[in-house]
């Protein structure tokens, strides 16, 4: 199965390369768009063989494991690469009417699919020293994207963005030391089996510590946020999507993996710290986009609040709970990089992202407003929508566990979305445009191109809502297999444990 487990990889590498070598020419979009349409062809076609035949795993080189470098594809994995995808091509298309030729020609389309290989690989790889490796493609491709243009703004906000990220690889550089000491192997099905012989676990407790701190800067929790809203509002619109549907939730689906399948030697103690930040996380993060007054820094903000939720579900660390985390993972993406696509053709429409210099979008745009209520409901957890479903599971499982308090913060936290929502629907749709009588959306370059991925992600996320029965089946199967990685590690070492 090596072949198709690199070809998720291998498609936007090549795709990079050949982008670069026509930057500036308008066929560098083409060329963006094709090969993220093939990768997203690869991806479902991953999907399709672990549904049928379970964990594959691939040992490149030929390297047998514990000793060479293995890719391996569970359901999460799986699914993570397809949504991954499918945002790839949904910002590919938007980037027709957002990403100007000036930054065509500084390499954009080369940087965006180097990006989607690193976000791919750190979901797909088997061992510690390649999630390293996969972090610092997606810290370099992110970071040129960032900066790319060179606005005061946007150099502000890279400087902080790798800073704070320069510290968690220093702290994960150092965990994947102190562990490889420990144990003499970095392959993640061979660490599941020999960190149960280790004699002192509460060293083993302590590394935990530093993956806990190095992952959550990456993931953007509480207190370690704070590079996340001074940067995710600066860059092109099409960039901060990809970022708001994609980077933290490496982070997040990284701290899944090592705390189901490494550190889960002290439940009692790792994961009661884990329920707090979830807490922390949610509260911290709606309170802050409830401040905000700007379209993006408030999408920005609930970033972190939906992150919590996802944390919630590992802390709880039941069947249910994360089953409620996938599902989350999945619905967040979509919604995500959606509303951000949608502040991007109001930005257009209306001159601004500031609330208070904008509006008049139902009037003049009554399909915009509607595309953005689809995903605005579903982030506040609006019935039938996906965000309905996600936040009932991990609110069901936080009462089944007696959490009694964290369900109440999440059902507090969902009221707090629904303000933040109707703050952009009453500012930037209903009231009138303070100076512009009339912000047609007809009069914006490209709005087929805008509308296009904003449209078919509303659609999706509608399905997922109408529709939840087979993702969740989907997310309790994923579920089952991180809380059981028998099928992982059979893969990886061709023996049962």
């Amino acid at each position: 199965m090596s072949w198709l487990l690199s070809l998720p990889l291998i498609i936007p590498f090549a795709t990079a390369i050949a982008a670069f070598l026509v930057r500036g020419h308008a066929s560098g979009r083409w060329i963006s768009l094709t090969g993220s349409a093939i990768a997203l062809a690869a991806a479902i076609a991953l999907l399709m063989v672990v549904l049928d035949d379970g964990v594959i795993a691939g040992q490149m080189g030929g390297w047998p494991a514990p000793f060479g470098i293995t890719l391996v594809a569970d359901l999460l994995s799986a699914v993570m690469v397809l949504i991954t995808a499918i945002t790839a091509f949904a910002v590919a298309i938007y980037a027709f009417g957002d990403i100007d030729r000036r930054r065509e020609e500084l390499g954009y389309h080369a940087l965006f699919q180097t990006l989607i290989a690193g976000v791919t690989g750190a979901f797909l790889t088997g061992d510690l020293f390649n999630l390293y490796v996969w972090f610092e493609v997606m810290l370099i491709a992110s970071f040129g994207m960032l900066i790319l243009g060179g606005e005061k703004e946007q150099i502000d906000g890279g400087v902080k963005y790798v800073a704070l990220n320069l510290v968690s690889t220093l702290l994960f550089l150092s965990g994947i030391g102190l562990l490889y000491g420990m144990t003499g192997t970095l392959n993640l099905a061979d660490l599941a089996q020999k960190v149960e012989t280790i004699p002192n676990q509460g060293l083993l407790t302590a590394v935990a510590m530093m993956f806990m701190v190095g992952f959550g800067i990456k993931a953007a929790v509480f207190p370690l946020f704070f590079w996340l809203p001074a940067s995710y509002h600066t860059p092109s619109f099409a960039v901060s999507a990809v970022f708001a549907g994609l980077l933290t939730k490496v982070g997040v689906y990284a701290m899944i993996r090592m705390f189901t399948m490494i550190f889960d030697h002290d439940i009692g103690f790792t994961h009661t710290i884990l329920l707090w930040i979830a807490g922390f996380t949610m509260v911290t993060g709606v309170l802050g986009a409830a401040s905000q007054g700007d379209f993006r820094k408030i999408l920005s903000f609930h970033i972190i609040s939906q992150i919590g939720y996802m944390i919630l579900g590992l802390a709880l660390m039941t069947p249910l709970a994360l089953l409620g985390a996938v599902f989350y993972l999945v619905h967040h993406i979509i919604v995500k990089a959606n509303l951000f696509l949608i502040a991007g053709i109001a930005s257009r429409a209306t001159g601004s992202t500031d609330l208070y210099r904008i509006g008049g979008l139902y009037a003049s745009s009554p399909l915009l407003a509607v595309l953005f209520l689809i995903p605005a409901f579903s982030l506040a957890g609006f019935p039938p929508l996906s965000g309905f479903w996600a936040k009932y599971v991990l609110v069901k499982a936080s009462l089944d566990a007696e959490f009694w308090f964290m369900a109440f913060i999440a059902l507090a936290v969902g009221l707090m979305t629904i303000f933040s929502m109707t703050k952009i629907w009453a500012e930037a749709f209903w009231k009138p445009h303070p100076t512009n009588p009339d912000p047609a959306l007809d009069q914006v370059p490209h709005r087929g191109a805008l509308l296009l991925p904003v449209a078919g992600l509303a659609v999706l996320t509608m399905v997922i809502g109408l529709y939840p029965e087979p993702f969740v089946v989907f997310a309790e199967r994923a579920a089952a297999q991180l809380l059981d990685p028998t099928a992982y590690i059979t893969a990886v070492l061709g023996a049962a444990p």
